[in-house]
């Protein structure tokens, strides 16, 4: 599957929106554009240090430069680590130098909150609960998909060898994990049919379990596996190196009808030396100029007119569109008693369900599969 040209009714929002950014900036000095193995980013009068999950480096790599031809980051310099998400919060939680993070699930920010390194109202200081960008969850095959890749279920086939990551480093095998749950449980509401389905995959074809999203599309670009479950935007930009790479490592990738919307916060670090600075990159995130980047790069905007202007870059008939939310409600019910007398939601529900230390397909995992 390849992204289409955008529509004529796209390309006038597109303009327009560009035509913003241009405003934006309008003034600047030509800071460094910024490239992989071209101009460093570390130069400047100020400096911060962004701790990320590995997949958006992609994003970074165009939004930092972009961010340092702005009056407001035009003297700031930039240090960037990049990992899978668990990891990376733990090490920020073990004081590793941070100013900004961006991970993959809000349970890894949580870790921060509770540390007391990042403020409890994160996700009122920037805009859609700090999630600048998000994804949905895809499933990347081999060209001409010779398994007949479809929906959940094919990965169940006899034979089929599935590569996702480890959900006890990585916030990406947590979303490509609930995609699958709640498409066979109908949200968690018949939960053992969700664990089941995750069980029969870790037991007989998950052999692959990298320790983050990046690693395992390295694997799967390495040859590994049949299917890997990844984020749309890994997908897109497998599918893009298609034109460059050999015929046994070209890839298309499908979203099933159901499948997860995944949502990618960001938060700043209160122990930063530079608040003002970091805050302002955070802004950023959201401008139309860094949501028009976001998309380019494979990441779904949140910005609804940058929305309506990429949506031809995000193919894919999605029936049902599960969120964390939804599944978070249906978990929680009745864990009030335990919990100061309201029940769990969102992240925290599905962790203690599902992912926490006793979390059901944490388990599944110890096991190798077994319930």
């Amino acid at each position: 599957m390849s992204a289409g040209p955008v529509t004529p009714r796209g390309t006038r929002v597109l303009v327009s929106l560009l035509a913003l950014a241009m405003v934006f900036v309008a003034g600047c000095g030509g800071g460094s554009t910024d490239e992989p193995g071209g101009v460093d980013i570390s130069s400047g009068d100020r400096h911060l240090d962004l701790v990320a999950y590995a997949v958006p480096k992609i994003g970074f790599d165009e939004i930092i430069p972009a961010f340092r031809d702005t009056p407001e980051g035009h003297d700031i310099g930039f240090s960037a680590s990049y990992g899978a998400s668990g990891d990376q919060s733990r090490k920020v939680a073990r004081r590793v130098p941070a100013d900004v993070v961006n991970f993959s699930v809000e349970p890894d920010i949580t870790r921060l909150v509770k540390a007391g390194l990042v403020d409890e109202d994160w996700k009122k200081q920037a805009p859609n609960n700090s999630t600048p960008f998000g994804s949905v969850v895809a499933l990347v095959v081999r060209k001409g998909n010779p398994k007949g890749i479809r929906d959940w279920d094919d990965l169940l086939k006899p034979g089929v060898q599935v590569v996702t990551p480890n959900p006890g480093s990585s916030g990406s095998a947590k979303w490509n994990l609930l995609a699958p749950y709640a498409a066979v449980s109908n949200g968690g509401r018949d939960s053992q049919a969700g664990l089941d389905y995750v069980a029969e995959l870790v037991r007989d074809h998950i052999k692959v379990v990298p320790k983050s999203g990046r690693e395992a599309t390295t694997a799967f670009e390495q040859g590994q596996g049949d299917v890997l479950i990844s984020y749309e935007n890994e997908a897109i930009m497998l599918d893009k190196n298609n034109a460059t790479a050999g015929p046994n490592s070209q890839v298309e990738y499908v979203i099933p009808p159901q499948t997860f919307k995944i949502e990618n916060p960001v938060a700043v670090v209160n122990t930063s030396d530079d608040i003002a600075g970091a805050r302002s990159f955070v802004d950023f995130l959201f401008t139309p100029e860094a949501q028009l980047i976001w998309a380019e790069q494979g990441f779904r905007p949140v910005d609804p007119a940058v929305i309506e202007a990429t949506r031809d870059l995000f193919p894919g008939d999605i029936a049902k569109l599960w969120t964390i939310a939804e599944v978070g409600k249906v978990l929680g019910e009745g864990t009030a008693e335990d919990n100061d007398g309201k029940d769990l939601t969102g992240w925290k529900a599905v962790d203690e369900a599902l992912f926490g230390k006793k979390g059901a397909i944490t388990k599944i995992y110890d096991s190798g599969g077994k319930q």
